[in-house]
């Protein structure tokens, strides 16, 4: 089942004081970025964030489940999308401990002999 972008935007206006906050639509699914870094994937109207010690450390207890089939562990975040504060340190924690994303060269385009 796709996600609804109504459920998309209501996250990203609970997270929107983290940063540069922006969504892109992926396979019928959405990736959310905080300064162009992925933090979290939406799936199913489900909130996944990435995983990282220090959203480990702010959640406590966390419930970690895969996006989608053969996706790596992420934080399942559930309760707390409501709470606009909480869910923005979370992303504000998680985009400072991911790495900076790799710059895409252009492609060779290969010439026809």
């Amino acid at each position: 089942m796709a996600s609804h972008e109504s459920f998309v935007e209501f996250i990203v206006d609970q997270i929107s004081d983290a940063g540069r906050v922006r969504y892109l639509k992926m396979f019928g699914e959405y990736a959310i970025y905080c300064n162009d870094k992925v933090v979290a994937l939406i799936c199913d109207d489900q909130l996944y964030v990435k995983s990282t010690d220090g959203g480990k450390a702010y959640i406590g207890k966390v419930t970690e489940a895969p996006p989608y089939p053969g996706a790596k562990l992420s934080f399942l975040i559930k309760d707390e999308i409501e709470n606009s504060e909480w869910l923005t340190e979370l992303i504000r924690i998680t985009a400072s401990e991911l790495p900076k994303p790799k710059l895409k060269l252009p492609k060779k385009v290969k010439s026809k002999k």
